[in-house]
């Protein structure tokens, strides 16, 4: 690791970025979700035991299989693979040698989430129930600078979202689990939202609301409060998978793509936002694979719970399409990335990992 990011840091001191058009950036996490999936499609080899398929084989192979695994993946997510894909750049594809990793020792959601935000993979952070974060995330520091105070904000299904971005001490709002949105001035649809909200069932109690609820949460402040950064934390694809359940898993991450199209769409409709927009999609750990009866968990006893990926699309990323190898990142690169994305430097009183150069067209 210490040898990538020391060349990166050659390159960055040798090389200049190209004048930025982005002056928005949308960040997308779905929580837990593989980059077996992403990259080949539904697994056949889970979807055909009884105990994972929710007694649907059927129906899990009619949607979502197909013999080659380029075509099986794009029935599983595609946006992704017919926009972002071939106007992007798609990471993590391990059978092509592109390689993200977690560099955080525990692999699972708040170490990982830390890791993406803050760009320092702090050891001392190994707990989903660790108190507010002490460090001063990306968002925190770009809600800080000129012309972006009072124009970030972040939804996320899971309540953690509160501590790990520290919404006390950074004043971005946060929404998240079981919050109500709209502050003080809801709009009409914020008001369907929060008593919607309210009456649903909650499967995991007050912890974590539907992915549904955060979307449209979030959807709503884009088109109405027209933030500059949003940061939006999917999270069904985790619980589905912990609860065995992979014919939901596939469907979350299904509607996690069509979710995606739809702020793309958006985005590409509305004169701030068109053409000068980034977005960024990963994901906060991976699971298991190698040993299948693993693929329902993730931490630093599961082989391969460090792998997960990256997709970045917007007008300063030049295509590049399924990123081949030799490429080795790490999960700790993203914040510098979104803050450059910005047109920013980000700094803290922490270490922080250089940006993913791969991300950005250069002059010399």
């Amino acid at each position: 690791m210490k040898k990538i990011l020391g060349f990166a840091f050659l390159l960055i001191g040798t090389v200049c970025f190209a004048q930025q058009q982005t002056q928005n950036i949308i960040i997308i996490t779905t929580d837990g979700f593989r980059w077996q999936e992403v990259f080949k499609g539904m697994d056949s080899a889970i979807a055909n035991r009884s105990e994972w398929n929710e007694g649907d084989s059927s129906y899990i192979f009619e949607k979502y299989w197909h013999p080659d695994p380029q075509e099986r993946r794009k029935k599983l997510m595609p946006f992704l693979w017919s926009t972002i894909a071939k106007k992007g750049q798609v990471f993590g594809n391990r059978d092509l040698d592109c390689r993200m990793d977690n560099a955080n020792p525990y692999w699972f959601s708040y170490p990982g989430y830390n890791e993406i935000f803050t760009g320092f993979p702090d050891t001392a952070i190994n707990s989903n129930s660790f108190p507010p974060n002490p460090h001063v995330t990306v968002l925190e520091f770009l809600n800080r600078q000129k012309g972006l105070q009072n124009r970030v904000a972040a939804f996320g299904a899971w309540e953690a979202f509160d501590r790990i971005l520290n919404e006390e001490r950074s004043g971005i709002p946060v929404i998240s689990g079981m919050n109500p949105t709209g502050g003080k001035t809801p709009t009409v649809i914020e008001k369907k939202l929060n008593k919607m909200l309210a009456d649903a069932y909650k499967p995991w109690h007050e912890d974590e609301c539907f992915d549904l609820f955060t979307h449209h949460a979030a959807l709503e402040w884009l088109k109405t409060r027209k933030p500059r950064v949003l940061y939006i934390a999917y999270g069904e694809t985790d619980e589905w998978a912990h609860a065995g359940k992979y014919r939901s898993y596939l469907d979350a991450g299904k509607q996690v793509d069509t979710w995606i199209k739809e702020l793309w769409d958006f985005v590409q409709s509305d004169p701030q936002y068109r053409n000068k927009t980034t977005i960024l999609i990963t994901t906060d750990h991976g699971r298991g694979d190698l040993i299948k009866k693993e693929w329902t968990s993730h931490n630093n006893k599961i082989q391969d719970a460090h792998e997960i990926w990256m997709a970045v699309l917007g007008p300063d990323t030049p295509v590049r399409e399924e990123v081949k190898g030799p490429v080795q990142l790490y999960q700790q690169q993203i914040a510098q990335t979104i803050a450059r994305l910005m047109g920013k430097t980000y700094t803290a009183q922490h270490p922080i990992a250089d940006p993913i150069l791969y991300v950005f067209k250069m002059k010399k």
